[in-house]
């Protein structure tokens, strides 16, 4: 399966929901947010959201700062 995050061509054995590409990119789901085929995906749906081949991907990290 190949899919895009934030512009880079990545490829995946098997599918994923958007938790389990998380999960893999060892990402704290409490300091991102996802996007989806230019859809915002809420965090409290990721483990029902399907991730398809071809689908495009952007991830926002939230930085603390001060």
């Amino acid at each position: 399966m190949h899919i895009t995050i934030n512009g880079e061509l990545r490829e995946f054995q098997s599918a994923l929901t958007v938790q389990a590409l998380v999960e893999q990119l060892e990402l704290d789901r409490k300091r991102v947010a996802i996007e989806r085929n230019m859809t915002i995906i809420p965090a409290c749906t990721y483990h029902a959201v399907n991730i398809e081949d071809g689908d495009e991907i952007e991830i926002v990290e939230f930085i603390g700062g001060g």
